[in-house]
């Protein structure tokens, strides 16, 4: 089940998303993902549209929000490739009729994944905070 994001939830979603950063990023220091978990609880996660798959009264995955702009979209390492993605991106397409995301140009297994879920890349850029290229990609092209 997808349901609204809670204030409950929160150190589940953290810990998904650090596990996660670190497991999808390996090109990026663990210590970065580390760095920004005050970040994600005191600035995004209360700024976002955020929601949570959760499977017998467990969250193993989570999105957010902002905007069209899917800002993040995580799943629990262990419970990976289970099709949890791929209902987390149907349910943001349920939210939203144009939808956003940046992923980094080293994360080819995510960039494959948003391509087999109707994104198309639109440009390549750097992130800010790493200095690594990324791309945004669409589902409005």
């Amino acid at each position: 089940m997808i349901r609204p994001y809670q204030s409950g939830d929160t150190e589940t979603v953290l810990n998904i998303w650090l596990a996660a950063s670190i497991k999808a990023h390996d090109f990026v220091d663990a210590s970065f993902w580390h760095s920004q978990v005050d970040n994600m609880r005191n600035l995004y996660l209360p700024n976002a549209e955020t929601y949570v798959y959760q499977q017998d009264n467990q969250v193993l995955g989570f999105y957010a929000l902002d905007e069209k702009h899917i800002a993040a979209i995580f799943v629990a390492p262990s419970s990976q490739g289970q099709g949890i993605g791929k209902q987390l991106i149907a349910h943001a397409k349920q939210q939203r009729s144009v939808l956003t995301l940046s992923v980094y140009k080293q994360n080819t297994a995510s960039y494959q994944f948003y391509l087999s879920q109707g994104f198309s890349l639109v440009k390549e850029q750097t992130d800010p905070h790493t200095g690594l290229p990324e791309y945004t990609m669409s589902t409005g092209i």
